[in-house]
């Protein structure tokens, strides 16, 4: 589930053009002429083929294949602009157009907290989550439509119907989507590690990512993290210790050597390269319980089985 979303497929440079709309992508476009400023987040280069508008940065996912059975496709149509929350485009399939607020209690129904997933994968932590917290407002965040359309027909033939979903770009759907304070919860449950460190950058958690969640979140809301590997989950930590606008709930938990990235880097779990104990030792911690409703995924039991550790963080904003 990767947040948002793990894909294998070779990352577009941010200088490239967004590819252009898909037939069956449901949404609004807007030629650059029609706005009277480009939306925060995109930038104007030019290029052979001329002026073009772009992401201003490299984004944390690349899109695979779209294709759906006829019978997910049905449902798809037949949810959209219900639990499929219909999005207004700017430039790119993913994107979030500066007018698209979202009014929680009008669209769930009820004004309970709202909980945003991001990178939901095929929506195991959702639906897990909103069948455990049925008074909560789950809002998943996906850019991979094969697994949104997997998480509604679980949703749909259970009955959960204080779920909604947007196909959308995170950081977009944080800026455009939600007002400051919505939301008492943000997951993030193993967004893309991008292993490969020319491609650090792409990595979701980054101080500026972090300063949308907060904005988003309410005084004392939380933000909930985890991963399998454990250079990302030290990347992770790093972040969000030093962010200004978030508080560690776990300082120093399992610091030594039964910390879980001690363990990781012991065994090489990363790059098959084991550390000495004098280098691997983590004298920091900080590291969290499980999360109670987060549900052991394919993904995580493959991880597990490839020798990796899990890794928990959870974070309160400061008030």
């Amino acid at each position: 589930m990767t947040p948002t979303s793990q894909h294998s497929d070779t990352p577009r440079s941010p200088q490239e053009p967004v590819s252009k709309q898909q037939p069956n992508d449901a949404a609004t476009r807007h030629e650059p002429a029609e706005l009277d400023e480009i939306p925060k987040g995109y930038q104007q280069v030019e290029t052979r083929e001329g002026i073009k508008i772009v992401r201003d940065g490299p984004v944390s996912f690349v899109r695979r294949e779209l294709a759906m059975s006829p019978t997910r496709q049905r449902l798809w149509q037949d949810h959209m602009g219900t639990t499929i929350l219909p999005v207004t485009r700017t430039f790119a399939d993913t994107s979030v157009a500066p007018q698209s607020h979202l009014n929680v209690a009008e669209v769930w129904g009820q004004a309970g907290p709202l909980i945003v997933d991001i990178g939901v994968g095929h929506g195991e932590s959702t639906f897990a989550g909103a069948v455990q917290h049925p008074e909560a407002n789950f809002l998943a965040v996906e850019v991979y439509r094969p697994g949104l359309a997997k998480l509604l027909d679980r949703v749909v033939t259970e009955g959960v119907t204080n779920v909604r979903m947007v196909e959308a770009n995170a950081p977009e759907v944080l800026d455009h989507m939600l007002a400051a304070g919505a939301a008492q919860e943000v997951w993030i449950f193993f967004s893309d590690p991008w292993q490969k460190n020319r491609y650090h950058k792409r990595r979701l958690i980054q101080s500026k990512f972090l300063d949308q969640v907060a904005r988003v979140l309410a005084p004392g809301g939380i933000l909930r993290l985890a991963t399998d590997w454990s250079n990302y989950a030290a990347q992770m930590r790093e972040v969000a210790d030093t962010h200004p606008a978030f508080e560690n709930l776990h300082p120093g938990r399992l610091a030594g050597p039964d910390s879980p990235l001690t363990l990781a880097r012991l065994h090489g779990t990363d790059n098959e390269i084991p550390q000495p104990l004098t280098e691997a030792l983590d004298e920091v911690g900080g590291w969290a319980p499980r999360f109670e409703t987060r549900p052991v995924t394919s993904f995580e039991s493959k991880a597990q089985r490839a020798g990796r550790y899990i890794f928990d963080l959870a974070y309160q904003k400061i008030d």
